[in-house]
């Protein structure tokens, strides 16, 4: 059987993203229970020189259906607008993002193979250009794990109660 392209990165977005909007529930639920503002979490930062929560969660979307979105323009760029700063907006965001996923056919992505895509930040005079497997699977992935996994940790780190499993989320078992 051969493995496309598809198969790679779509399901695991749909997974990892399926995760990240549980992690808004429980965040948002600890908030409540703790008697925190949401702020307290959303603008949650591990180190001063990283970004808050809400971008973490934000660049998640950014580097599943927007880099999908740039792969089939030619051109990525980062999205620079500052993220939502709300839990029901965040939700609203990856939940956007999570239903245009669903709707991308398989023969969508597959076709991208051997197509060329720029990643560009004009701002910072970058250019780099990939193949647009490459730029998925070397950079937009990995950028996507990245995201998602620092949200998780700012959450723990700030007392949410979550596990493994929660980042997780759904496996695709054979049953």
């Amino acid at each position: 059987m051969a493995f496309s392209l598809y198969a790679a990165t779509v399901p695991t977005y749909r997974q990892i993203l399926g995760s990240v909007s549980h992690l808004l529930d429980k965040a948002e639920a600890f908030c409540v229970e703790k008697g925190l503002a949401h702020g307290d979490i959303i603008q949650a930062r591990l180190a001063p020189d990283m970004l808050p929560f809400a971008y973490q969660v934000a660049a998640t979307t950014t580097h599943s259906l927007a880099a999908i979105e740039g792969v089939r323009k030619g051109e990525f760029s980062p999205d620079m607008t500052p993220p939502p700063d709300s839990f029901a907006a965040l939700k609203k965001r990856v939940t956007n993002a999570l239903t245009a996923i669903e709707a991308i056919e398989p023969s969508q992505i597959d076709a991208f193979i051997g197509r060329d895509v720029t990643f560009a930040v004009p701002s910072h005079n970058v250019r780099i250009d990939f193949m647009a497997e490459n730029f998925l699977l070397s950079f937009s992935q990995p950028n996507f794990y990245f995201h998602a996994t620092t949200a998780y940790d700012i959450l723990r780190w700030k007392g949410v109660q979550i596990g493994k499993r929660d980042f997780i989320g759904s496996l695709r078992s054979k049953t």
